[in-house]
């Protein structure tokens, strides 16, 4: 990358989020929220698409493991949500940033109206200086959180949807690793980053592990999908870890982190 990016989408993952069955991570978000009402003052217009809401609700629920039943699932995760964005609502507050949440499904970005009213809502948003703050609607929504049956693929497919929703121009998924290696680094401590990637062949898609942490869903498999359709749309996408959101100043001035999966019309 070599140029500032105005508009960027930041997707954070529950692993980020939470100290696994404990808690939320607290520090991981003041840190998080701070970075970004930074860059919104600084002039980037930023958009959160966030995991977690099924994490934070068993959280605040006290169990002792996340539900595998749909209904419970769902009830989790509206508890969570309101966790969540109360929790958002708070950090993003303290550094002078208002908040505004959106909640969808593959149907709303698939009708016609309906996603032209959600990107007016978003640039609308935008405009007013606030940072949308995104989720998939886990409550009423079966794919996602149905493993056999995923449509966004734990927020990092929808991620790149808003991504093209909104015609950004760079996707950050603030991940637990540092981006995409020729080898499994918990396995192999040889492991080599990879810093670029130009095209998304069966090579690349090799080096795909599997599903992420015990709290969350996702995993390689999922980030490569959301690079794909990034990538089809021309914007740049980035692999980073999420324990160093600082690293967002040098993505948003265009300067090289992680693993930069390049978009097909990106100069």
């Amino acid at each position: 990358m070599n140029r500032n990016k105005h508009r960027i989408v930041v997707k954070v993952g529950t692993s980020t989020l939470t100290r696994g069955q404990s808690g939320i991570n607290f520090r991981a978000m003041d840190r998080l929220t701070r970075v970004l009402a930074d860059l919104k003052n600084s002039g980037h217009e930023i958009i959160l698409v966030t995991s977690g809401a099924i994490g934070a609700g068993v959280v605040k629920l006290r169990l002792k493991e996340r539900p595998s039943d749909l209904r419970h699932k769902q009830a989790v995760a509206a508890v969570g949500q309101c966790e969540l964005m109360h929790l958002y609502d708070k950090f993003f507050g303290d550094y002078g940033t208002s908040v505004g949440q959106i909640l969808l499904t593959r149907d709303d970005v698939d009708r016609p109206a309906v996603r032209q009213n959600l990107i007016a809502t978003f640039n609308t948003l935008l405009q007013l200086g606030t940072i949308p703050v995104v989720n998939e609607n886990d409550s009423v929504c079966v794919e996602e959180i149905e493993s056999e049956h995923k449509i966004f693929g734990d927020n990092d497919t929808l991620s790149a949807v808003v991504a093209e929703l909104v015609s950004a121009d760079l996707l950050v998924l603030l991940s637990d690793i540092d981006g995409l290696y020729d080898s499994d680094p918990h396995k192999n401590p040889d492991a080599n980053l990879i810093s670029v990637v130009e095209h998304i062949d069966e090579d690349i898609i090799a080096l795909a592990g599997g599903v992420g942490s015990a709290m969350g869903t996702g995993g390689m498999v999922t980030k490569l999908e959301a690079a794909k359709i990034t990538g089809a749309a021309g914007i740049d996408m980035v692999i980073t870890n999420g324990a160093f959101p600082e690293s967002l100043y040098t993505l948003a001035t265009g300067g090289q982190i992680g693993t930069l999966f390049r978009g097909q019309s990106s100069k």
